[in-house]
Parts: C-alpha cells; structure tokens; sequence
C-alpha cells in the first residue's frame, strides 16, 4: 500500500512539472510600433519574469501569467526613453511592470495557430486583450510569438496628440523548462 501511494505522489509530481516554463530574456523580443508625428518609430522591452504552463495537448490547462520591466524600454534615444519612464507615460517608479495573465487558450480555425485570450495591466488600467500566437518547439521549451494592437489612451498612457493612440506589439518569448 505504501509503495502504491509513494508511486501515485511520483507519477502526479511528474504531471504537474511537465509543461512549467519560465519566459527569458535571451533569445525573445517584445518590441512596439507606434506613429509619432506621423512617422513610424518603435522601441522595445526586456526584463521577462513569470510562470507558463502549456501543454499543446491541454489547452484547457494553459496558462500565461508574464511581465516586462517597464524601465527597460528602448527606443534608441536616451532622452526620449527617459520621458517614457515619467508619470504620463509608464510611470515606472509607480507602476514597474507591464503584466499579462491569460484566461484562456483555444485553437484557431488556422493550423498551427492558438489564440490566447486574457488581461493586459499597464499602469494602473487593466484591459481584455486577445491574438493570435504560434508555439514552436524548442530543445528545452517553447517560442511564443503573436502580435496585437491596443489603444494607449486605454492605458492611461501619453497624452500628446502628435502620438498615435494605437500601438502595435510584437512578441517572440522564449521559454525554458
């Protein structure tokens, strides 16, 4: 009986381990478009932090809860980057991460694609945001990429009118075991 039990313990631990990643730094990117003055300028973050669980044959048990370091933003131009940490844009002393915490994952009508559905947290706003993303396997995990499109005034962020109000975001997160 207690073999019987020690086993159960072993075989449901091994369960639950498969399919937990972490996101990385080193080999993703979360990169943004957005128009300023009418002309195409971007930039993008780094600092992943979080726990995956995802299984491709358990979509109902997946779950996405990552962040990025809001003071990493990069455009290229120092002093811009500085005036994006301030309290009209991202508030980084305030509000240090950008975070996303997934409510579901389905597959789409289009192979080899899933769609994740959940609720995006800059600054103090948090919004439903759903897209498109493909997971292809790696030697030990999984990239993650997708793009979408949000509103920044949504967000409470900027609110000069020389910026476009819509944001595009690109991911390809690498996550390990």
């Amino acid at each position: 009986m207690k073999k019987s039990v020690l086993l159960s313990i072993i075989v449901l631990t091994c369960k639950l381990a498969i399919g937990q990643y972490k996101p990385v730094d080193n080999g993703s990117t979360i990169q943004f478009k957005i128009k300023n003055f009418g002309i195409n300028t971007g930039g993008s973050f780094t600092g992943l932090q979080g726990n995956i669980k995802f299984d491709i044959n358990h979509l109902n048990d997946a779950i996405f809860d990552v962040s990025i370091d809001a003071s990493t933003v990069n455009t290229g131009i120092e002093m811009r980057d500085n005036h994006l940490r301030n309290d009209s844009y991202f508030d980084v002393k305030n509000h240090p991460r950008i975070r996303f915490i997934s409510t579901k994952v389905t597959p789409s009508t289009e192979a080899g694609v899933l769609f994740i559905f959940g609720k995006l947290t800059i600054k103090k706003q948090t919004k439903d945001i759903s897209f498109p993303f493909t997971a292809t396997i790696t030697n030990d995990g999984y990239l993650f990429k997708g793009e979408f499109a949000i509103n920044r005034r949504d967000f409470d962020v900027g609110g000069s009118s020389i910026i476009s109000d819509d944001l595009e975001v690109e991911l390809s997160v690498l996550a390990k075991k």
